[in-house]
């Protein structure tokens, strides 16, 4: 980055929190970032003060006191950012110094790229690694139609989480917050919002994976999050939504008859595995059959 920083694209880096656990490492590594031309806004809900008082040794950090929860946190968080790109962490999680350098690096050039997200590592409450998630061996980019279905016939996220992607804002603000968390008829707001956002923000665009570990997801089981399955009691539709999301894909025409009745067997499997552990698998599977019996006719 040879430009003065104010010449530079702004990127906000937004931070939707509510466990202090492990906040300060998080704001620690916004903060880090080798990009000079950043906006840092933390929006918090956290029952006690402990993020407030966090916020408040380092000057520059916007902080905002939010009463909403979930997801509803988050969306005031993705809209209060005004920087020309926004770039989503999460409380407990972390950045590589580099993130938010080689992601604008990747949109500089490329105005159909609506979304980028990167190769990441899961990590523990010690910071130990756990796991390298990496979907591709090299970058690239997917159209938003192939992206889309990779992820829906594939029954996937292979982006990962909020954290480990940045997008245009004006996408942002063309989607509209009711709009963002839903994909045609089906409401995600509730279990898989993550990967419904990322199909509304490639819409009519592309997305740019970098093959390197950008960011560190963390893995507490002790911790209150919305991926502990004993924390999140909405946690079943984590896995129910993808059925929703293939009949809402065919809905919008980017799935075909064809392709929609070839998933049965996967569907009737993952119903399956997962219906005796959660009910919203056992109602959303009923509803894939009651959608696609017109279509064997």
């Amino acid at each position: 980055m040879t430009a003065p920083a104010s010449q530079l694209p702004k990127v906000s880096i937004v931070i939707p929190s509510y466990k202090a656990e492990h906040f300060e490492q998080c704001l620690r590594s916004a903060i880090g970032q080798s990009y000079p031309h950043t906006e840092i806004l933390v929006s918090d809900n956290c029952p006690t003060d402990a993020i407030e008082q966090i916020c408040a040794r380092f000057p520059g950090v916007l902080y905002q006191r939010n009463t909403v929860i979930r997801t509803d946190n988050v969306l005031s968080a993705l809209y209060s950012g005004k920087g020309h790109y926004i770039k989503p962490l999460f409380d407990d999680d972390i950045l590589h110094p580099f993130c938010v350098e080689r992601m604008v690096t990747a949109m500089t050039g490329r105005d159909e790229v609506q979304l980028v997200f990167s190769a990441s590592q899961v990590i523990d409450a010690r910071n130990d690694r756990l796991e390298t998630r990496r979907p591709y061996q090299a970058n690239g980019t997917l159209t938003g139609r192939d992206l889309h279905r990779s992820m829906v016939l594939g029954m996937q996220n292979f982006i990962g989480e909020f954290s480990s992607i940045m997008f245009r804002r004006d996408k942002l603000w063309q989607i509209g917050w009711q709009r963002l968390f839903a994909l045609g008829p089906h409401d995600c707001t509730r279990g898989l919002a993550d990967v419904a956002a990322y199909l509304n923000l490639v819409e009519g665009g592309s997305a740019f994976y970098i093959d390197e570990e950008l960011s560190y997801f963390r893995r507490d089981p002790v911790l209150q999050s919305n991926s502990n399955p004993h924390a999140n009691p909405d946690f079943g539709y984590c896995f129910s939504d993808y059925f929703d999301l293939l009949l809402a894909s065919h809905t919008l025409g980017v799935v075909s008859d064809e392709e929609l009745l070839a998933q049965e067997p996967s569907v009737a499997a993952a119903r399956a595995r997962l219906a005796p552990l959660f009910s919203q698998v056992e109602q959303s599977y009923q509803r894939y059959l009651a959608y696609a019996a017109p279509l064997k006719g």
